[in-house]
């Protein structure tokens, strides 16, 4: 596939295209909508687990708003050799939670204060973050391993392993189910969770683009509605929010964990395979190549933009930052790919983040309104992994790979229990089916010999016999 060869699809605004104000505000609405729970959560995660104040966390939570705005620019805008210069939104990664925890306690048992725990870990962070942008450098020599084949398996996982974010969310969140899994999947849950979903059905096949590009955002409002006429939005959470948050470098001082240095640098490394899968996908629903050298160039100053958006977190006082996957889903639903699209959502984050009350509706939304809007989002997802895959040639060697990396990938999701034995880091790396089969993807298709038929096999079973 060369450059100029294209996975055709059904886009309202191409890449290059410029939107007026009306559809490109519409869009990053979208986009918001999307991202925004994703965003925050991790910050409120890791507050709730070290017990922060409630000062602190807002402060965490309206950094991560802000830094997000900031990455986001950076990568659409494309500033050199930095950014991916697609419709590429950037958030905060939940890949480097459980690292980001065992810093806090560790100094936390050494008699720290929050202070010097946060500062610890923004501080380990920077200086871990420049092994994304080292890597980045050599992404363009290594053609053969990054294929279509294995872009395509680590998107296709990545879509389904959010898939069960998505049905938990409809069923009224994880902490639901963990602390009251008898409310769980409760009928006021499901039907909130139907109403999105039928109404962005509904006007995603509208022939009216504004409606199409509109269907996401009306199918959480009509959720949004209903949920405020049953009164369970919870309303005084945002009262108690502060009006202005200013970024300040450095905020709670600078430190640095040195046992958790070589841990936070390996996450860096496998940051940057989930990376390679998102943009990867973008390039593809917003009808780019996804192989070539406009596609490397794309992926490596998209990577190198990560490392560098992460260490920007750590100087502004959050956690590292990643590309978001599920705003690909987004994307593909609307037909909007304009990367130009990335400078609105950028601007919204960051005026966000300066006003944690604006914010803060957002985070209201009840999981199973949000849950029946991410479900279909995330399986588009999966279904942009599957049409990469199928761009290439699928012979026996192609067979095995996506068997085996499938089977390992979704194999330690369904069954955590496999990795027993393994150390809590090691969970935390490996418990992902993303970086389970995503790594075995690369690993098969560096040690397996390659085939040379020319033709692409119709009947991959009977190619097995």
């Amino acid at each position: 596939m060369s450059d100029a060869t294209k996975i055709k699809v059904d886009l309202i605004y191409g890449l290059t295209d410029r939107p007026k104000a009306g559809p490109a505000f519409f869009a990053a609405l979208q986009h918001m909508m999307a991202i925004f729970i994703g965003i925050v959560t991790p910050a409120i995660v890791i507050s709730g687990v070290l017990g922060l104040s409630t000062g602190m966390s807002a402060y965490l939570v309206s950094m991560s708003l802000f830094v997000s705005g900031m990455a986001t620019f950076i990568q659409c805008r494309k500033i050199g050799p930095i950014g991916s210069g697609l419709l590429s939104i950037q958030g905060t990664s939940f890949t480097f939670l459980s690292v980001c925890i065992a810093i806090g306690f560790s100094v936390k048992s050494a008699g720290g204060t929050e202070a010097q725990m946060v500062a610890a870990i923004f501080g380990t962070a920077l200086i871990a973050s420049p092994v994304e942008m080292i890597f980045s450098r050599f992404i363009p020599f290594l053609k053969k391993i990054i294929t279509p084949l294995v872009s395509g398996i680590v998107v296709t996982l990545i879509g389904m392993s959010l898939i069960k974010v998505g049905i938990t969310d409809i069923g009224g969140g994880a902490w639901l189910l963990g602390n009251k899994p008898e409310f769980f999947a409760s009928p006021q849950n499901l039907m909130l969770a139907a109403i999105v979903l039928v109404t962005i059905i509904a006007f995603n096949r509208s022939s009216n683009k504004w409606l199409r590009m509109g269907a996401i955002v009306f199918g959480l409002i009509a959720g949004y509605i209903v949920a405020a006429i049953l009164g369970i939005i919870q309303f005084d959470k945002v009262s108690s929010l502060s009006i202005v948050a200013l970024p300040i470098p450095f905020k709670y001082g600078f430190a640095i964990s040195w046992a958790h240095v070589i841990p936070m640098a390996l996450l860096f490394l496998i940051t940057t395979v989930e990376s390679i899968g998102d943009l990867t996908a973008t390039s593809m629903v917003s009808g780019e190549p996804v192989e070539g050298d406009l596609y490397m160039k794309r992926i490596s100053g998209g990577v190198l933009g990560d490392g560098i958006n992460s260490a920007l977190a750590a100087v502004f006082n959050t956690f590292p930052n990643t590309t978001f996957s599920q705003n690909n889903g987004v994307i593909q639903m609307t037909g909007v790919a304009s990367r130009y699209i990335g400078f609105w959502i950028s601007g919204l984050l960051v005026i966000f983040g300066l006003f944690p009350i604006v914010g803060g509706l957002f985070s209201i939304i009840p999981n199973a309104v949000l849950g029946g809007a991410t479900i279909i989002m995330f399986g588009t997802v999966a279904a942009s992994g599957i049409r990469i895959i199928a761009s290439s040639i699928i012979d026996r060697r192609g067979v095995i790979i996506m068997a085996i990396s499938f089977g390992l990938g979704m194999g330690v999701t369904f069954v955590p229990e496999i990795l027993q034995n393994f150390s809590p880091f090691m969970k935390s790396v490996f418990g992902s089916a993303i970086t389970t089969g995503g790594l075995t993807a690369i690993f098969l298709n560096i040690v397996l010999p390659r085939s040379y038929k020319k033709q692409p096999v119709t009947d991959p079973m009977k190619d097995m016999v």
